[in-house]
């Protein structure tokens, strides 16, 4: 079983970017509540990011263009497992985060890693005078860097999730940084990437910070996640002002080949797609 390790972390002491009075941070949950943080993709899909969430029973998913991240509940049973499958469909691969149990034993793990999740506690967050807001247009020009700097998963519609931030150095996009998950109060930090030809140039630092400006004239705290192994990336985010909330996981598995494909997918618009029955 994967370990999933709450650490105590102090409370954001960042001083107002641009305004007289500082947001204040997001409520601290008691001791018997979950903190969004714990399971930030389920707790996004039933809060600011509902528009793009798909469901069967328990189990909601990003629509496939947007992001791969499917939220189980805490604790999944085998009726959760067969809904994330028929969700899925036969020999798909599914991106698990914030999960407590292996899948199912006929199930193909073909990727796993441990990462940390990390949150602002003294960022020195500002606007970059050379960032450009980036949208549908860009999106192409986004995927080939991605594809180039292999940050994590980006989609064609990933950049519908929030504000996202590039540096173009003679008119190509170089370097760019974004907004993914979102659970109430808090915004995630993502697709962090810098092209070879211009690293170490501190254009991954000043987005970073850029896009934390952003997020906290909302009112919001920033967060991100980084695999473990990635200590270059972990030492930048924590120069920068993050902290270590606590360690997780990410897996990638496949989908048994014998999976009845689902016909049953509710999403927001529909009359019975309302997720104020799955926010548990």
């Amino acid at each position: 079983m994967p370990e999933v390790t709450p650490l105590s972390v102090p409370l954001p002491t960042h001083q107002p970017t641009s305004r007289a009075d500082h947001p204040s941070p997001p409520r601290v949950p008691g001791p018997t509540e979950a903190h969004p943080l714990d399971n930030p993709a389920r707790a996004s899909l039933t809060g600011p990011h509902t528009r793009f969430a798909q469901r069967r029973g328990r189990i909601l998913r990003y629509h496939p263009d947007v992001t791969p991240w499917i939220a189980l509940p805490d604790a999944p049973d085998a009726q959760d497992w067969a809904d994330v499958a028929a969700l899925a469909g036969s020999g798909a691969s599914v991106t698990l985060t914030a999960f407590r149990e292996p899948p199912p034993a006929d199930w193909e793990i073909v990727f796993q890693a441990d990462g940390v999740q990390l949150v602002d506690h003294t960022v020195d967050a500002a606007p970059d005078p050379e960032a450009v807001l980036l949208g549908p247009a860009d999106v192409p020009e986004m995927l080939d860097l991605v594809e180039r700097t292999r940050p994590g998963p980006f989609l064609p519609r990933t950049v519908e999730l929030g504000t996202y931030l590039g540096i173009r150095r003679a008119g190509a996009l170089v370097a760019m940084a974004g907004e993914r998950l979102h659970p109430p109060g808090w915004t995630e930090i993502s697709g962090v990437c810098t092209d070879g030809s211009v690293r170490g140039q501190g254009l991954a630092s000043r987005l970073v910070k850029a896009v934390a400006h952003g997020i906290r004239e909302r009112g919001e705290t920033p967060f991100l996640h980084a695999a473990a192994s990635n200590t270059s990336a972990i030492r930048l985010y924590e120069s920068l002002g993050f902290t270590l909330r606590r360690r997780t996981s990410f897996l990638s598995a496949i989908v048994p080949a014998d999976t009845v494909p689902c016909t049953d997918v509710r999403t927001p618009d529909q009359g019975t797609g309302s997720l104020e029955d799955v926010g548990r």
